[in-house]
């Protein structure tokens, strides 16, 4: 088998839970190949990408069967009409219940792939956030648990976001370096996409799915 966790298919979409460390589509060279998208391809001959999560992210990704549904899909991302919803443990004990983060976001160019807040260049990034509970890692190291919706969809906009209020996520090897004093330990990114909801791209149906979190 191909080792795809599918949550759901049907003859327009096909919704499947990817694991920390593996890639939404294939990257540059032979030892970047394998991916989601290249193993829902050998399963479903007409699967096509609608969005990505980051290797380092696990959780919940859908791809549309067929350009038509492609089409709709993509622009029910484009509209916001698709509300994801993440889990994720910062560092540090985040003091309040809930908040927004506004931020714009662009590449660092000269740390690609790293992207980082910029007041001039950067594109419209909203985060909401909430606090779901508190903990301590190795050494007493304080830690949070937030729930997060991201309103856009920037590259790396959650880790960044969060980095950038400096709550950095537990285990982010690209935003959390620079983190002081103890710290939870983890053997990767703490972050989870565990929820999806939009219209179905051909008859409109509300969909919703849930994936428990794995940390």
């Amino acid at each position: 088998m191909d080792g795809l966790i599918v949550v759901h298919e049907d003859e327009a979409l096909v919704v499947v839970d990817k694991p920390a460390g593996m890639l939404a589509v294939p990257g540059r060279g032979d030892d970047r190949a394998d991916s989601i998208a290249r193993r829902a391809v050998a399963r479903w001959a007409d699967a096509l990408v609608v969005h990505r999560l980051d290797m380092a992210t696990s959780g919940l990704m859908v791809l549309a069967r067929g350009a038509a549904s492609q089409r709709r899909l993509a622009r029910a991302f484009e509209r916001r009409e698709v509300r994801k919803t993440y889990v994720a443990v910062v560092h540090g004990r985040v003091a309040t219940a809930a908040g927004t983060i506004d931020l714009p976001l662009a590449a660092d160019w000269p740390r690609r792939p790293r992207q980082r807040v910029d007041a001039v260049h950067g594109r419209p990034a909203l985060t909401r956030w909430r606090t779901i509970g508190h903990a301590c890692g190795p050494g007493g190291a304080p830690a949070t648990r937030l729930e997060l919706e991201p309103v856009t969809g920037r590259t790396h906009q959650l880790r960044v976001h969060l980095q950038a209020i400096g709550h950095p996520m537990v285990g982010d090897a690209l935003y959390a370096e620079a983190v002081e004093g103890p710290s939870p330990a983890a053997t990767r990114l703490l972050l989870h996409a565990c929820a999806l909801a939009f219209a179905h791209p051909m008859h409109g149906a509300p969909m919703r799915f849930g994936s428990a979190v794995p940390f």
